[in-house]
């Protein structure tokens, strides 16, 4: 050990600092300073990531809400849209089958009405 204490003298001696013994009194203050040092960083850390007024957190809740808001009735109004189209879409195919139908029986109308016609004559 005394030539590792003689390599930390020899090297601070250099830098122009002055080692002093490590006692038991001076390793309770430096706990105590270390305690107190980290105690200041953590009561700066906790003001710093604290939440905001009570007047700023209701306008940050406001615009939340408000953004939600904002966003729901986007949705709505894009679905009331897409739903309206399938609406309209579904009535038009439902118009066109319709009218195919009609039409289907008119002819197959028209063709009994032919044949009725033609067996009475032959008749």
């Amino acid at each position: 050990m005394t030539a590792v204490c003689t390599v930390e003298h020899t090297f601070a001696h250099r830098l122009g600092v002055i080692l002093v013994p490590m006692t038991y009194e001076n390793r309770d203050h430096l706990f105590a300073i270390g305690v107190l040092t980290g105690a200041a960083v953590c009561a700066g850390l906790a003001l710093w990531l604290a939440p905001r007024s009570a007047s700023e957190l209701r306008k940050r809740i406001a615009n939340s809400a408000n953004r939600l808001g904002t966003r729901a009735s986007n949705q709505y109004q894009e679905a009331s849209a897409r739903v309206g189209e399938a609406v309209g879409e579904l009535t038009r195919t439902g118009q066109d089958v319709r009218d195919d139908v009609a039409d289907r029986i008119a002819r197959g109308a028209r063709e009994a009405e032919r044949v009725a016609t033609a067996s009475k004559s032959d008749s």
